[in-house]
């Protein structure tokens, strides 16, 4: 019988399913409903290019929601197909993710030495809470496109500081780094502990090092692990309180897997949604689907994503392929995102996403068929906070690039705004009896024995960076507090 069920061959799973199956006498095995090749070497050209990003009408390697949102439908998951930007939050985060999970396996100090063991950062490995021998290779573009060299220019012009590296623990934990917002006769100029500087970047020999590549294939020839694609799991079996397997289908076939425990990692959109198919989630919702209620839960009822207005502006079309960020500047709670690509012929595009919003959003399902997708309400725009500082950054942004942008008032950012495509926390971690919590520090779903959730569906407060070095490190310590 297999001892571990991983539901998602995604960021998070391949990160757990590699640690769990390097004991050999631990049976893992792994449901991908995407496409899974044989080797890391089979895996297409065009996936592997960092400056391709595949998620266009064509793609057939993502999952598809209402509001523009995609997901990596793939072995690899998102990190398979994203943009390689691999940065670690901010120490701030860590201390508001300790106190909602309740627990101290969550602080800066605690997580650091796992961000250090996971990286083979080739710029900075050397430096304190680094490290040179870890799976990912981390760096950072040394020949910067024309659009990136000019913002990074601009931004020292307007007297942000130059970041050297922006996952140094002097950066993140400390503070020690100090900006200043272009206008400084506005009222929202604040000194901050923030500037600008090159993306970390998981690469490696001009190709993208996903998850997949620096964890899953390597351990693949494992007797104890098998690795399952174009399978999707549509629902948990549970047998009481307890969970003892999970129902799957392929095509027309449909079948069954039992194991002793099952570690869900299908991402913070299909996680939530496999628990609501299964009866765990909120009683209403599941009524009016007609699911027989197992656990009231609030599955999906406070998610978060990082909202973004896109500023256009005038420029060349690019003359060849890098990755989609090479600089960001990090201001408090906004990063703002030069992106190499041209989304529209002689225009370019400037990101200003909001990292730490007010508001929360809620993802519902509208069938238990797991073939019709969930619903996202992300509730951006909601809260006036939020509201304001997309304004700030917007207007700082377009003095940063002396674009003329007329009134930003709230149909304007209505107008320009999009989505991050970080979504999280549809499963929040907290104590048991807590309003949100669906898990425990360890992402142990509270009141099911044997169900675990590992992903960025766990994550309980909005996360100030992208995401993909923060999944890949969640992973690593949940997955090591439930070795056998």
């Amino acid at each position: 019988m297999t001892d571990t069920i991983i539901v998602g061959a995604g960021s998070a799973g391949c990160v757990v399913a590699a640690r769990l199956s390097a004991d050999p006498v631990h049976r893992v095995l792994v449901f991908e409903s995407g496409p899974v090749w044989a080797s890391a070497a089979a895996i297409p050209a065009r996936l592997l290019d960092p400056g391709h990003l595949p998620v266009g009408p064509e793609s057939a390697v993502v999952w598809r929601y209402p509001a523009n949102l995609v997901r990596g439908r793939l072995i690899g998951g998102s990190g398979a197909i994203n943009g390689s930007y691999f940065v670690r939050p901010p120490a701030v985060d860590f201390a508001e993710w300790s106190a909602a999970a309740g627990s101290r396996l969550w602080s800066a100090e605690a997580v650091l030495p796992v961000f250090a063991a996971l990286e083979a950062d080739r710029d900075f490995g050397t430096a304190p809470g680094h490290g040179t021998h870890g799976p990912v290779p981390v760096q950072r573009t040394t020949e910067p496109a024309p659009v990136s060299v000019e913002f990074a220019t601009a931004c020292a012009a307007s007297g942000f500081a130059e970041i050297a590296d922006l996952n140094a623990v002097s950066v993140n934990q400390a503070g020690v780094r100090r900006g200043q917002a272009p206008d400084r006769n506005s009222a929202a100029a604040t000194e901050v502990d923030d500037g600008f500087g090159r993306v970390p970047l998981a690469v490696s020999d001009g190709r993208r090092a996903g998850p997949a590549r620096t964890h899953l294939y390597p351990a693949l020839a494992r007797a104890n692990l098998t690795v399952t694609g174009g399978t999707t799991v549509s629902r948990l079996l549970l047998r009481g309180s307890r969970v003892v397997g999970v129902r799957w289908q392929r095509g027309r076939e449909r079948g069954t897997a039992f194991a002793d425990r099952v570690i869900v990692c299908a991402g913070a959109i299909e996680s939530a949604a496999l628990l609501i198919r299964s009866g765990i989630g909120p009683e209403p919702l599941l009524r009016a689907l007609g699911i027989p209620v197992v656990l009231p839960a609030p599955v999906g009822a406070g998610c978060t994503d990082h909202p973004e207005i896109g500023l256009e502006y005038p420029g060349a079309t690019p003359t060849g392929s890098t990755v989609p960020l090479e600089y960001v500047l990090e201001w408090d709670d906004l990063e703002l995102r030069p992106y190499t690509p041209a989304f529209s012929p002689g225009l370019r595009r400037l990101g200003v996403a909001l990292m730490a919003p007010a508001g929360r959003g809620q993802l519902t399902l509208v069938s238990a068929d797991p073939a019709v997708p969930a619903r996202i309400d992300q509730g951006y725009l909601r809260e006036r906070r939020d509201r304001e500082r997309l304004r700030t950054g917007a207007r700082a942004a377009a003095e940063l690039l002396r674009v003329r942008t007329g009134a930003i008032d709230d149909a304007w950012l209505r107008a320009n705004l999009g989505t991050s495509q970080h979504l999280s926390g549809t499963c929040p971690m907290g104590p048991a009896g807590a309003e949100r919590a669906v898990v425990d520090d360890c992402g142990r779903v509270h009141g099911i024995e044997g169900l675990i959730v590992a992903d960025l569906s766990v994550v309980p407060v909005p996360i100030r960076r992208g995401p993909q070095a923060t999944v890949l490190m969640l992973a690593a310590v949940i997955a090591d507090r439930h070795t056998v």
